[in-house]
């Protein structure tokens, strides 16, 4: 039924034909349009859930000649920078994944932010970046936002603590370092893991899939920080395989089709998590996008930062109040 809704919206805005006069550009735009929306149509029919169980047991072949010309197609394909990583030899990676999530050398990002300041979590671009509603509404794409409370599995108590606050949506394409590290020096609250589709985060799927990271999978890691409350949220995409922790590994395959809760408030101060400003926190096994929540008024963002600007890890992204 959506689907159809969709689809028809989307075949009233053009007739799908090219006049003589459209010059070879414009009519490779109108095409490539029409395919976006043919896949996101085809998103909302798919088995998402099988397709990317699928992706994650073929980025695990460990075959040498398949998986070694398949990281260097993906290079080429994507202009992967591998003079930044640890080990610049595509063929030193035992498969496609850990390729993927490959460590960077040391000073390749460094936190070119002061301590107290917030730094970029991962490369990536911005999607979106700004100020929660009084309503509680988190601003999307032109014409779509999304609630607080359901970003956070329907919790009225933690989206109390974001109410009139700040948010920042990254996305991270296909070519990103896909690490994920702390933008404050933080200690672990809590984190949930919510179910969810996992439809594709593009920028175009962010355009014209309503509520979309409100309904894609997704990992909620709350930390107390020196700004206050610090929300985290590891959003999971059609073919992401997976989503993991340096705590706790790889989360959904600890999890039914159900939202987990893991609370770690009460640890002994000996096996409290706390990780500090810039050091590793998660990654993503296959790319994806990190939604940052802040308290109201407890960060001011970088005034040179705006929507679809590109964002490197250590890079200042906000200042604290």
């Amino acid at each position: 039924m959506l689907a159809c809704r969709f689809w028809h919206r989307v075949s009233l805005r053009r007739p799908l034909h090219f006049t003589f006069n459209l010059s070879l550009k414009t009519k490779r735009r109108i095409i490539v349009r029409y395919l976006n929306h043919i896949s996101i149509l085809l998103q909302y029919i798919l088995p998402h859930h099988f397709l990317t169980g699928c992706i994650r047991g073929i980025t695990r072949i460990r075959f040498a000649p398949f998986k070694n010309s398949a990281i260097k197609l993906f290079i080429r394909a994507f202009n992967v920078d591998m003079s930044i990583a640890q080990e610049e030899n595509p063929s030193a990676y035992p498969d496609f994944n850990s390729f993927f999530t490959r460590p960077l050398k040391p000073d390749a990002r460094p936190l070119s932010c002061a301590p107290g300041e917030v730094a970029c979590p991962v490369d990536g671009a911005i999607s979106q970046l700004g100020e929660i509603t009084s309503e509680g509404r988190i601003f999307q794409a032109k014409g779509h936002d999304y609630s607080l409370e359901e970003l956070l599995g329907g919790s009225k108590e933690m989206a109390a603590l974001f109410k009139n606050g700040s948010f920042a949506t990254i996305y991270l394409s296909p070519k990103d370092y896909h690490r994920i590290h702390m933008p404050l020096q933080g200690k672990l609250q809590e984190m949930v893991y919510i179910p969810g589709r996992l439809f594709s985060v593009s920028k175009f799927a962010s355009e014209h899939v309503p509520r979309l990271f409100a309904r894609n999978e997704r990992l909620l890691n709350l930390f107390e920080t020196e700004a206050g409350p610090m929300a985290m949220i590891m959003v999971g995409a059609l073919n992401v395989a997976g989503m993991e922790t340096v705590w706790a590994g790889n989360i959904p395959d600890k999890v039914n089709w159900e939202i987990k809760k893991w609370d770690y408030r009460d640890h002994a101060t000996e096996k409290a998590i706390e990780l500090s400003h810039g050091e590793e926190m998660g990654r993503f096994n296959m790319g994806s996008t990190v939604v940052l929540l802040y308290a109201h008024n407890r960060v001011k963002w970088n005034e040179a930062i705006s929507a679809e600007c590109p964002v490197q890890m250590g890079q200042h992204l906000a200042s604290t109040r």
